[in-house]
């Protein structure tokens, strides 16, 4: 990844989570890292524990940002979920997983918060 994505990324989520807090949402962790993956934002909306996914274009030339959270990416981050949950022991726990999408450019700024934007992947058995 170019320097460019990285400041744009990091840029987004620092958007992301300024969005989240003046939607109500108390943040909990960023760039929670393990083997199997990262998960961008956890958060907590309404007692709901919130997994958030954020994802940065500068344009929607090539489409819109939250199109980019395909299958792939959205098994890791349940992956990675399952595991924050047992380490937290948070099973019993209320839990979705949200996307943030957000277009930054000179010229505009877009930002789309969709919420519950996947299910748990079942094939993990949970």
């Amino acid at each position: 990844m170019s320097d460019g994505h990285l400041s744009l990324g990091k840029s987004g989520e620092d958007i992301a989570v300024d969005f989240l807090k003046d939607n109500g949402y108390k943040i909990i962790a960023r760039n929670y890292k393990i083997k199997l993956g990262e998960i961008d934002i956890i958060a907590e909306d309404k007692g709901t524990l919130c997994f958030v996914e954020v994802k940065t274009r500068s344009s929607d030339k090539f489409g819109l940002p939250v199109e980019a959270v395909k299958k792939a990416k959205q098994q890791q981050i349940s992956r990675v979920a399952l595991m924050y949950l047992k380490d937290k022991s948070l099973f019993d726990k209320k839990s979705r997983f949200d996307v943030v999408s957000i277009i930054n450019s000179a010229e505009t700024q877009k930002i789309d918060l969709i919420k519950d934007a996947f299910e748990l992947s079942h094939q993990y058995g949970y």
